[in-house]
């Protein structure tokens, strides 16, 4: 069944890239790549806050079908399998469509499977790759790579799929100079690189926002940004200069992130909800809870959901948040699935941390627990997947904000409701 479908979804991406590669020969514009484990959005964002109109931008798609979507200007609307057939039918007539009036074309690239990386970079052929991370997220689809022994880790596989990227690109490659992972994989690449490292960050400030001092240069956000994201502020410059365009610091100030990426509301009881459900993996993991434990806040409790699609190496990343967590200055932690259940709750037990911790199975049961347990002021960091946008959806301040939250679409409604949300 596995093999089936890896088979039909490459079936289904080379048909739509077909039609999307008469459009994009015709358009024929600068192609820029931004990839990596996690993050990507967020580079794409702050591209976008400096380039404007001068790009399209690849908003919503990343993969092997969403890329040829976004080209042919096909939208997904609701997420059901009702929406294919007429997908299918309008593709050929959208090949022929009046091409972006941009020659700038930014491009969001996931790695989501074995195969992904070789049939995104062999079809865009980027002039320039932004490659900020390697980290076992989807690892799942790894597995059989590894049972095989294909490659020694799971990262090894993920780096060698992300690693054709820079391998085809023409012009210029951007990286973290950090990642071992990264590092082993440029060997392939024959365009000029630029090494990114954590080293000349001179300092990083969060408060009411984050300010990240890079030289003599000090770059302010109105948001809540991990330090990792360091990365991502050195890209986009590098880039700029690249492009030959003066960076904006005020627009940098006036960035607004995409859902569930540390997004910042009024909570009820006068609580301060920091919204990061948009997804996990360990190490992003590890990224918003450093931001969390740097930030100068009290009372401050986590909700943390399980990590998905981790497949082997699921209980040791599980039982490696256990460890995490133990450590910080936390006033309350709230796990949440049945992976934090099964692996982490008995690993953080092991560590006798004093921190007060509750465990539950399902998003209704803990939204049920803070709406008894929260007497108010708390600033409560939520992070996972597992529909935590629907808890966060129920203590909001202002019913308004829903809007502003994650996983909006009708099919996401749907399994929402399925969990009592």
């Amino acid at each position: 069944m596995e093999g089936f479908k890896r088979v039909l979804y490459f079936s289904v991406a080379r048909y739509f890239r077909l039609f999307a590669w008469i459009r994009f020969r015709i358009w024929h514009p600068t192609v820029i790549v931004v990839t990596g484990s996690s993050g990507k959005t967020t580079l794409l964002h702050f591209i976008q806050s400096q380039l404007g109109s001068l790009a399209r931008y690849s908003h919503d798609a990343n993969s092997a079908i969403g890329i040829p979507f976004d080209l042919l200007d096909l939208h997904r609307q609701t997420l059901l399998p009702s929406e294919w057939p007429l997908l299918f039918l309008k593709a050929p007539f959208k090949a022929f469509s009046p091409k972006p009036r941009q020659a700038l074309y930014v491009v969001e690239a996931d790695c989501d499977r074995p195969g992904e990386g070789r049939f995104l970079a062999s079809f865009l052929k980027p002039h320039v790759t932004l490659w900020i991370n390697v980290s076992r997220t989807h690892s799942m689809n790894f597995d059989r790579l590894i049972r095989r022994k294909k490659f020694p880790s799971h990262e090894t596989a993920v780096a060698r799929e992300f690693g054709y990227f820079p391998e085809l690109t023409r012009k210029l490659v951007i990286v973290n100079g950090d990642s071992p992972l990264i590092s082993g994989q440029l060997y392939r690449c024959r365009a000029t690189i630029h090494r990114i490292r954590m080293k000349q960050l001179a300092a990083y400030r969060i408060n009411g926002g984050t300010s990240f001092t890079i030289g003599t240069k000090v770059y302010r956000f109105r948001a809540l940004l991990p330090r990792e994201t360091y990365y991502t502020i050195a890209a986009t410059l590098e880039l700029l200069g690249w492009l030959r365009v003066k960076p904006d610091a005020q627009a940098f100030n006036r960035l607004i992130l995409p859902p569930g990426r540390s997004s910042r509301f009024p909570g009820v009881k006068g609580t301060t909800i920091i919204d990061s459900s948009y997804n996990a993996n360990f190490d992003s993991m590890k990224a918003v809870l450093g931001m969390f434990e740097s930030l100068p806040a009290s009372p401050k409790w986590v909700v943390l959901s399980d990590m998905l699609e981790q497949g082997a190496v699921e209980r040791e990343e599980h039982e490696k948040l256990a460890t995490l967590v133990s450590g910080m200055k936390l006033d309350r932690i709230v796990f949440m699935g049945p992976r934090t259940f099964k692996y982490t709750v008995p690993a953080f037990r092991a560590r006798q941390t004093e921190i007060p911790f509750a465990s539950f199975q399902t998003p209704r049961e803990v939204l049920d627990y803070l709406k008894k347990s929260l007497r108010g002021r708390e600033t409560v960091l939520f992070k996972g997947g597992r529909f935590l946008e629907g808890v966060i959806g129920h203590l909001l301040a202002d019913p308004d904000d829903i809007r502003k939250l994650c996983r909006r679409e009708e099919v996401w409604q749907r399994r929402r409701k399925q969990w009592g949300l």
